[in-house]
Order: C-alpha cells, then structure tokens, then sequence
C-alpha cells in the first residue's frame, strides 16, 4: 500500500528518482516495472505491472461509449523499468501533457501513484478544500 507524498525533482533527462521508500515495495511487486498512462485529472498515473495488468483488463472492457477514455489511458500507457539507481523516465509527451517541469508531487494513492506539477497538484488541493465534502462521503469521520 502506497500512502504520503513527496516533492521530487525531474533531473535534465525526465528522470524521477522514486522514493527509497517505494523501491523494494515495487521491487517485490514487479521487479521495478511500472506503468505510466495519462489521468484524467491532467497528471500522471503509476502503476506497479501487476497491478496494472488487472487495471488494463478493466479499462478494455470498457463500453464503446468510453472509448476517449480508452485511449487517454490504454493508448498513452507506457511500460518503464526503474533504473539501477531507482529513477524511471517520464516521456517528453507525458511530461507535456501533465505540465510537468521539475518540481513535482509524487502522491501514494493505495495501489498507484499520482504524479503532478507541483503548482496544478496545489491548485487542486486547494480546489478540493474550497469545494466542501461531497455527500457521498458525509458520513465519514476523521
């Protein structure tokens, strides 16, 4: 279960040092293979093979109604395995798409990472702040 955030640094080449804290975890689950694909909250998705593999099934059996959402996420899925020193490249063309510069946010998201732009990862927090809690999860306390 991956949980917490850290602010991290794309180096000249697009590389992102994954978290030591991470790395055997990914290590156990895929042998340091990942998969990057587009989210639709305009940042990145990282998903250990695994876990991917079984998210991959469920999002080809989309209905054809959702089939932009196909390939914003099958179609721009990238397989990536993490260097010797535990970096793995992000693409030029996710990078773009994700407005990623160098300051960026890696997010543990359970199963998956987020990745996003330092400043649009700020704003959409504090998007979510202004917007309140949603009914669907009113009941829950914390």
């Amino acid at each position: 279960m991956f949980q917490g955030n850290s602010a991290l640094t794309l180096d000249a080449k697009g590389r992102l040092s994954m978290p030591a804290r991470y790395r055997d975890a990914l290590n156990s689950l895929g042998n340091a293979q990942i998969t990057i694909t587009r989210s639709p909250d305009r940042c990145l998705l990282i998903y250990p093979r695994p876990v991917w593999e079984v998210k991959r099934a469920q999002i080809a059996a989309f209905p054809a109604s959702a089939r932009g959402f196909q390939r914003l996420l099958l179609g721009n899925a990238q397989e990536v395995e993490l260097d010797g020193a535990g970096r793995a490249l992000v693409s030029p063309e996710h990078r773009q798409f994700a407005k990623l510069d160098r300051e960026v946010i890696l997010l543990g998201m359970g199963q998956y990472f987020e990745l996003w732009d330092r400043t649009s990862h700020d704003a959409a927090e504090e998007a979510t702040l202004a917007a309140g809690i949603p009914d669907s999860i009113g009941d829950f306390s914390f």
